[in-house]
């Protein structure tokens, strides 16, 4: 486990330095209109590295020296990573809103096993609401699929 948080967190602050490193090209000051285009993501990485220099530091000072990941424990990791892997893989073929419908319905009722009416609500209503802020009101595409194609968007 140890070796496993010491090189993420390495790679994070990596990335985080890629970011900064960008982010200073892009400005990260204070313009006429507000913030310029890399003052949000300078703080964000900014704080990405502090945080992963504080796991640094806690992983060296830790004692334990266990796996990773126990083989109990891997079936809820499996649990995890392979719907969210299948939405990844969906997206690229019926689009980011209905793939992420049924990763969340799915997701609802295999894990969380909640009821049919809360399921599908809630199936429905978040990817209406994130097609809502990010197409109409932010005007960034998003992966659309056929569903999309066929109600014009």
């Amino acid at each position: 486990m140890r070796a496993a948080d010491l090189i993420t967190a390495t790679a994070l602050m990596l990335l985080g330095g890629v970011v900064i490193y960008d982010a200073v090209r892009l400005g990260i000051g204070w313009g006429v209109e507000g913030p310029r285009s890399g003052f949000f993501p300078f703080w964000l990485a900014v704080l990405m590295i502090a945080t992963s220099a504080a796991i640094i530091g806690q992983t060296v000072w830790r004692t334990g020296r266990g796996p990773f990941v126990r083989r109990a424990a891997a079936g809820s990791v499996l649990a995890v990573l392979l719907p969210a892997a299948a939405l990844v893989l969906a997206t690229q073929f019926i689009g980011l809103y209905v793939a992420s419908a049924v990763y969340v319905g799915a997701y609802m009722r295999w894990i969380g096993r909640h009821s049919w009416p809360l399921t599908v609500g809630l199936a429905v209503a978040i990817p209406v609401v994130t097609f809502v802020v990010f197409e109409r009101w932010f005007l960034v595409p998003m992966p659309k699929g056929p569903l999309e194609a066929w109600l014009g968007y």
